[in-house]
């Protein structure tokens, strides 16, 4: 990751395509637009790459996550189970619904701790949203059979995994409905996309009108279409689309690239015995966009974070000081900072954070460091990579 390293001729061609009709918007000017539906077409692919029944694509991964939400009937009252360990547009989804995020530990898959869920569930609960963080994957069997045993929804954040499979399935399409991002840093880019995904029919219809302020896309003339319900613009246009339609086609070859230099990656640091990776469920395949390592301890891991920045090893993440992936450097979350007003239930629910402990969520992103894969090194590049990292590492230790 991420795609923009390899554009090329493809995406040169289906971005001309929308430029010579001048048509940029995804409905309508039938006419004009000369035959050229790239939003359509880049459902149609992910349809095909993915397995997924029905896909609707948006403006960005933070609209799919609200549209997914949405029309899985998340609303005021409700509450939504997700990880400590995520990116800020997973609980402010939750928050644009008038929702209650409760975050959770994670355990050594770098997502949802089972037992954690457990204990969080309550008569509010609506959903439970496992984040794949960093390229795999929760525990998918389990959530599911909890979901079930509880009457609650399974929703996937796939946005930083697209291209992973757990049992033979795509991330994204296990669960009731999925989750992708397609902006600049993503393993397949629009500049700015998501999408949503689904076998349900009911809940694609729901994404079709919702995403597009309501229209029911019915007849030939958009200014008569009825509104069944309301709706608001997560619209992609179609020049993100067209570059979102050739980086899709070439999902295959870039997990491929990225698989061959995590590999390498991993063999080299395989040879420090105290190197411990992250767990991967049983019958999962991560993306291979980024490689995730522990060590033994916290000190350890911001030496080793250190070290590597000195010895110019860019890409290479320890979340637990990060501002936007972990609980601990949310402030503006803990103290309810919004230019609009939350519920008291909700701020009462964001206060608690204040307090709430995430002890097994330190241990493991405390001793976490995450590395970027990127599809442009050369092999020769990615080996001496390998020996700086390594080498960095056990300086470290």
């Amino acid at each position: 990751m991420p795609g923009f390293e390899l554009f090329g001729n493809l995406e040169r061609k289906e971005v001309n395509d929308v430029l010579e009709t001048g048509v940029l918007m995804r409905y309508g000017f039938d006419g004009a637009r000369q035959g050229h539906w790239k939003a359509k077409a880049l459902e149609a692919e992910l349809q095909n790459q993915l397995g997924a029944k029905y896909v609707q694509v948006v403006n960005s991964g933070t609209s799919a996550v609200t549209v997914a939400l949405a029309i899985a009937g998340v609303g005021a009252g409700d509450e939504v189970i997700l990880p400590a360990f995520t990116f800020v547009a997973s609980f402010e989804a939750v928050l644009m619904l008038g929702a209650t995020p409760i975050l959770v530990d994670v355990d050594d898959t770098l997502t949802l701790d089972i037992d954690a869920v457990k204990a969080a569930i309550t008569a509010k609960t609506k959903v439970v949203m496992p984040v794949h963080m960093c390229g795999s994957m929760a525990n998918l069997d389990a959530l599911q059979g909890l979901c079930k045993s509880h009457a609650l929804l399974l929703v996937e954040d796939a946005c930083q995994a697209i291209g992973a499979t757990y049992k033979g399935k795509h991330l994204g399409t296990y669960g009731d409905i999925g989750c992708l991002s397609f902006d600049f840093v993503k393993t397949i880019t629009c500049g700015e996309g998501g999408a949503v995904l689904t076998n349900n029919a009911a809940y694609a219809q729901l994404a079709d009108h919702f995403s597009d302020h309501g229209h029911d896309h019915l007849g030939n003339d958009r200014g008569a279409e009825a509104h069944p319900f309301l709706g608001y613009n997560f619209r992609i246009s179609e020049l993100n689309a067209a570059v979102g339609l050739a980086q899709a086609r070439r999902l295959p070859e870039f997990i491929n690239i990225q698989k061959k230099h995590y590999d390498i990656l991993r063999e080299a640091l395989s040879a420090i015995p105290q190197v411990q990776f992250r767990a991967v469920p049983e019958g999962g395949e991560e993306s291979y966009a980024f490689l995730n390592f522990f060590l033994p301890d916290l000190e350890t891991a911001r030496r080793a974070s250190k070290m590597l920045k000195e010895t110019g090893i860019d890409g290479c993440f320890h979340y637990f000081d990060n501002n936007w992936h972990y609980v601990r450097r949310w402030q503006h979350l803990m103290e309810a900072k919004s230019i609009y007003p939350f519920s008291e239930t909700v701020k009462k629910s964001l206060e608690s954070l204040k307090t709430k402990a995430f002890d097994k969520s330190d241990h493991y992103i405390g001793r976490n460091i995450s590395c970027l894969i990127k599809m442009s090194w050369t092999e020769a590049e990615v080996v001496e990579r390998a020996r700086k990292m390594a080498d960095a590492i056990r300086v470290s230790l």
